[in-house]
């Protein structure tokens, strides 16, 4: 089973599970009002953040550097806001993590090994440069003894 489909079927179980727990524990207005709390205060730290990365992409671009990490980190951001927003327990703790940037780094750190791992793999057996075909020296093996190009069709 994919991983995407296992996690529309688990994520809203362990959120039943925590709402029932929760709402029993403290009552049905306070666990509503904590829900409510966690998507105010989530909202504004993602906005505060995302305007961070903003910055940070910006300034890469104007100095011509590498967008990438503060385009993924935003992009972390942003899936982080979309948690923070989905009413539950389980997705506002995953949410906040993604708020804080040791974790975003962490992730990015291992998700740049996964793709580094899978490039490598599908490299053929002599490197990148075994595939690389110079067109100048594929033109002189096609000429012909007198040193002239072979007639245009």
């Amino acid at each position: 089973m994919p991983l995407l489909a296992l996690a529309f079927i688990v994520v809203p179980l362990i959120e039943v599970a925590l709402f029932v727990r929760v709402g029993g524990t403290i009552g049905l207005w306070p666990t509503l009002g904590v829900i409510l709390a966690t998507a105010v205060a989530g909202a504004a730290l993602v906005r505060a953040q995302g305007v961070a990365v903003v910055a940070r992409l910006r300034a890469a671009l104007d100095e011509f550097g590498d967008p990438v990490e503060p385009a993924a980190h935003g992009a972390l951001i942003l899936l982080a806001g979309a948690l923070l927003l989905t009413p539950g327990f389980f997705t506002d703790a995953v949410g906040f993590a993604l708020l804080a940037p040791p974790v975003r780094a962490a992730i990015l750190a291992r998700l740049k090994a996964r793709m580094l791992s899978a490039r490598a793999r599908a490299e053929p057996a002599g490197g990148a440069e075994s595939a690389v075909v110079d067109a100048e020296d594929w033109e002189s093996a096609r000429e012909d003894d007198s040193g002239t190009p072979p007639a245009r069709r």
